[in-house]
């Protein structure tokens, strides 16, 4: 069997699972559980030390918790799937076209994207409509350049570690952090060695693909708790931000939203439809992802299993998806990275009253499109807002004005990032004739395929 394909035999009919067992069903279960307690949290306010209430420290410590297992995860799995999707794009006599059509679409999405976000900031004009007052603008403490990415692109140590230092009251504290964009060029210079050295390296790639299936596996007991950390991240977003701010920034949030409905909603089909997909099998192949995108807010955290449904869902080959997944969730960002940047940037330049000319909002689609790589491994809407703003000259101040909302766009912006990250391989393996139109077209949900979770295609 050819190595781009996907084993598809028939699996043996299982008797249907109740209701309350599907994965779906217990997700939007534990967001309506989260509304709620969040709201209760909020209700109860701080003790009285003036701190948080105890249901607010527990929804943040859930949260928290199930972030920073799906992130502690997320380097191994970045460098093994890489590692091995280069020694397996070998196998492949197109592999340099598949790179290639990858950056092109991307490229071609993103531009849609911020197209629809400078419309709509346009339309909607959300910087003469705001209730927000100028005492909240304030200077970002992280902010983003052109020489970010030249400073990120290059590793600093071979396992991509960075380091940060934070003085408080308490006293400094310093934390380790991966930087992804640093472990994505790693990754690739060791594939691309392993390949290079031939055989004396197949010990360590056949080490490497075992070592890659028992993450997949480990991560996928994680996932499985999605249902546990949705209570505890949208809880306790309710709980400390409330909707007070929406009001404030209601025109601002709706365009936000609209934006990315636009483009989830009515973009994403109409490229789907235009390559021969069905628009309908693709979101309920993606749609575990997505709902796991919205609840963490980390397209980062969210990568696993949005590498597993684009392979096992959607029927992209697992050497590609391997490669172009990874690749998206660091660089493929058409909710944080073109939407938000284009709305976000016309509501600072009509708040200030700085009138935008056609060179500005040319620049806002250029930067856009290019400047996403440069946010990799940093906070990615913070950043991008930041390098779109300074690119055209804007008050960095007005970032500012924006924080109160951010965690409530943050959950769709990212769940539009990782639709995207999983519509590109998708689209990119039909135009290459290398998707499994059988897996794709069956509609089956991971949910049937829990058994096989870290599986790889039959050789």
């Amino acid at each position: 069997m050819s190595p781009t394909t996907i084993s598809t035999a028939t699996r043996p009919a299982k008797a249907p699972k109740p209701f309350y067992r599907n994965f779906g069903v217990q997700v939007l279960t534990a967001m309506v559980l989260g509304l709620v307690l969040g709201y209760v949290a909020r209700s109860m306010g701080p003790d009285a030390a003036g701190n948080a209430n105890w249901l607010t420290q527990t929804l943040a410590t859930v949260g928290s918790i199930f972030v920073s297992l799906l992130r502690a995860l997320v380097p191994v799995l970045i460098f093994t799937a890489i590692v091995a999707s280069i020694a397996n794009l070998r196998e492949l006599n197109n592999a340099a076209r598949l790179v290639w059509q990858t950056l092109l679409w991307f490229a071609i999405t993103a531009l849609i994207a911020v197209g629809i976000g400078m419309a709509l900031g346009l339309i909607i004009q959300p910087g003469l409509h705001t209730a927000v007052a100028q005492t909240a603008a304030q200077a970002p403490s992280s902010t983003g350049s052109w020489l970010d990415f030249l400073k990120g692109i290059i590793p600093s140590n071979i396992l991509g570690l960075t380091a940060s230092t934070s003085v408080k009251d308490t006293g400094a504290t310093t934390s380790l952090n991966f930087n992804v964009l640093q472990i994505i060029v790693i990754s690739i210079v060791v594939g691309i060695a392993a390949l290079r050295v031939g055989a004396a390296a197949d010990p360590f790639l056949a080490f490497n693909r075992s070592f890659l299936k028992i993450v997949h596996k480990i991560l996928w007991w994680v996932i499985r708790l999605t249902p546990i950390g949705t209570i505890g991240l949208l809880g306790n977003a309710v709980a400390v931000y409330g909707w007070d701010a929406l009001a404030q920034l209601g025109w601002f949030s709706a365009a936000i939203y609209i934006g990315l409905a636009l483009v989830l909603f009515v973009v994403y089909p109409i490229v789907l439809g235009a390559n021969g997909l069905n628009p309908m099998r693709y979101f309920q192949g993606a749609w575990p992802a997505i709902q796991l995108g919205f609840v963490s807010r980390s397209s980062i955290g969210t990568l696993p299993l949005t590498q597993r449904v684009t392979e096992e869902n959607l029927g992209v080959p697992k050497e590609y998806a391997a490669f172009a997944v990874p690749l998206g969730a660091t660089t493929k960002m058409d909710g944080c990275a073109a939407i938000y940047p284009a709305i976000a940037a016309i509501f600072v330049a009509q708040f200030y009253g700085v009138p935008l000319g056609l060179q500005q909002y040319l620049l806002i689609a250029f930067v856009s499109v290019i400047g996403s790589s440069a946010t990799a491994g940093l906070t990615g809407a913070t950043v991008m807002l930041t390098l779109t703003l300074s690119t055209l000259g804007l008050p960095l101040e007005g970032v500012g004005l924006l924080l109160a909302v951010d965690p409530i766009l943050d959950m769709g912006r990212t769940a539009v990032n990782v639709a995207g990250q999983a519509l590109i391989p998708t689209i990119v393996a039909k135009r290459e004739g290398i998707l499994d139109q059988d897996i794709y077209n069956r509609g089956e949900s991971i949910e049937a395929l829990d058994d096989t979770a870290g599986a790889v295609p039959a050789e």
